[in-house]
């Protein structure tokens, strides 16, 4: 029972990971050249709160009580998009460093490479 419910949950994180517009987006933003979008796509967030703010005022006017799901959908997409700002930030810091030291090492390789040969010693 437990490894059907674990292959479920595994096939399910699958299916949301490719299909999902913010899971997508979220992994566009998760490559080195995507890092840079990290906190501009914080603000996507805002229209998340705008539908999320809509649907409770929806509920509250005595609209279907499955539009909770949605409130729940819209509000986890912002905790989404909310994180992956700094979380974008400490990623591209974190590359950039590991940049300069490659930088840093292939430039001291390549200028030990270039020294003359020391000469023989001769007894």
């Amino acid at each position: 029972m437990i490894r059907q419910l674990w292959t479920l949950s595994v096939h399910t994180r699958a299916f949301l990971r490719r299909y999902m517009p913010t899971n997508i987006l979220l992994d566009a933003i998760r490559t080195r050249r995507g890092l840079k979008w990290g906190v501009p796509a914080m603000l996507l967030a805002v229209p998340y709160l705008l539908a999320a703010s809509t649907f409770t005022q929806l509920i509250a006017d005595g609209g279907p009580a499955w539009l909770n799901l949605l409130v729940l959908l819209c509000l986890w997409n912002t905790m989404k998009f909310i994180i992956m700002g700094p979380v974008s930030v400490a990623l591209l810091v974190r590359s950039r460093m590991r940049e300069a030291i490659e930088r840093r090492q292939a430039r001291a390789t390549s200028e030990l490479a270039q020294l003359p040969a020391p000469a023989p010693i001769e007894a």
